[in-house]
């Protein structure tokens, strides 16, 4: 998993609470494999028509926003299925974090185990983004995760993130490296264990 450290770049604000993962990517793409480029499909039926053509007024249609690493998104981005792959569609597009004043627990969870930050601000902040970046669209973002800052224009903001989540983005620790970590202390419970309780342990004769 890449380490997440900082980003700077276009911010995309997308107003709608509770956008599922089903509009982040819609099921019929799930047996797509992410060698097929699932970051096209980002958002399909709300980046295109019913004939494949882009919807002019999507924002990440948008000159501006077109290669945005950021999204600014309102309450409960990435509600509704487990589906991972919503996570990958995100990441494979360039997005490598989401600004939103809730998440979907599920999708949370999916997007640290995929290198992709989900920052958490208040609905009045998010709003206050989201306006900035209508105004200016070409305004640039910067998320550093080591502060948990977020400056926009001349605003600094500040985010919250599980710290655990933090510490895995920061060193780019997927769940099986988060074990590796404490191999010192898994070893030595070990050789504890099987002194206090050796007869739980099977002879080697």
């Amino acid at each position: 998993m890449d380490k997440f450290t900082s980003s700077t770049g276009a911010a995309c604000p997308i107003e709608q609470s509770n956008l599922n993962t089903d509009q982040i990517l819609p099921a019929r793409y799930l047996k797509w494999t992410r060698a097929m480029g699932i970051g096209k499909v980002l958002f399909h039926d709300l980046r295109f028509d019913a004939e494949g053509k882009e919807k002019p007024d999507f924002p990440l249609n948008k000159p501006a926003w077109r290669n945005a690493k950021i999204i600014i998104g309102a309450r409960n981005f990435g509600c509704g299925s487990s589906r991972e792959a919503a996570v990958y569609a995100l990441y494979d597009y360039g997005i490598r974090c989401v600004i939103a004043p809730s998440f979907g627990d599920i999708f949370s969870g999916n997007a640290v185990q995929n290198g992709v930050l989900t920052a958490i601000i208040s609905d009045e902040e998010a709003f206050e983004i989201m306006g900035a970046l209508k105004r200016t669209p070409e305004l640039l973002v910067t998320v550093e995760l080591e502060r948990q800052t977020i400056v926009c224009g001349n605003r600094t903001y500040h985010f919250a993130i599980d710290p655990v989540r933090r510490m895995r983005l920061l060193n780019g620790w997927d769940d099986i490296a988060l074990t590796e970590n404490y191999g010192d202390r898994i070893t030595a419970f070990k050789e504890r264990d099987q002194r206090e309780r050796a007869w739980a342990f099977p002879r080697v004769d």
